[in-house]
C-alpha cells in the first residue's frame, strides 16, 4: 500500500459534517482519544465502514484533498482483521472543512455492509 494518495477520505455522520462545516473544522472524538482523525483511502474505506457503522443509513464520505491539510498525516497499521501490512492514513490535527473537496452519502447494501469506493485518479 502507498503511503501516498491523491485523495483521501473519511467517514463521519451527516449531522456531524454539518456542524464541521458550519465551525470550519471536524474534530471527531478520536482526535482527543488517540491523537489523530481516521482517514482512508477510497479503496479501503469499507473495512472501517462494516467494522464500525454496518448498517447505518446517515453516513457520508468526506473527499479531501491532501495538499489542503494543515497538520502531518502519517500512515500507520490499523486494526489485526484488517489485511496484513494495511496502512491507513491518520491526520494529526482536526480536519479544515476548506480541505473537503466533496460530501457523497455512503449507504450500505441490503444485507447492512459497505462496498469500496471507486479508486480515483485513474
Amino acid at each position: 500500500m502507498s503511503t501516498q494518495a491523491d485523495v483521501l477520505v473519511h467517514l463521519c455522520a451527516d449531522h456531524e459534517w454539518q456542524r464541521a462545516s458550519a465551525s470550519g473544522m471536524h474534530r471527531p472524538p478520536s482526535l482527543a482519544d488517540v491523537g489523530f482523525v481516521h482517514l482512508s483511502s477510497p479503496e479501503q474505506v469499507h473495512l472501517p465502514a462494516n467494522r464500525l457503522y454496518a448498517g447505518r443509513t446517515d453516513l457520508v464520505v468526506l473527499t479531501i484533498d491532501p495538499a489542503r491539510l494543515t497538520d502531518p498525516v502519517r500512515w500507520e497499521p490499523g486494526v489485526p482483521t484488517d489485511p496484513e501490512s494495511m496502512l491507513f492514513p491518520h491526520l494529526y490535527g482536526p480536519l479544515p472543512a476548506a480541505a473537503v473537496t466533496s460530501v457523497t452519502r455512503y449507504l450500505p447494501a441490503a444485507d447492512g455492509t459497505f462496498a469500496a469506493l471507486p479508486a480515483t485518479g485513474e
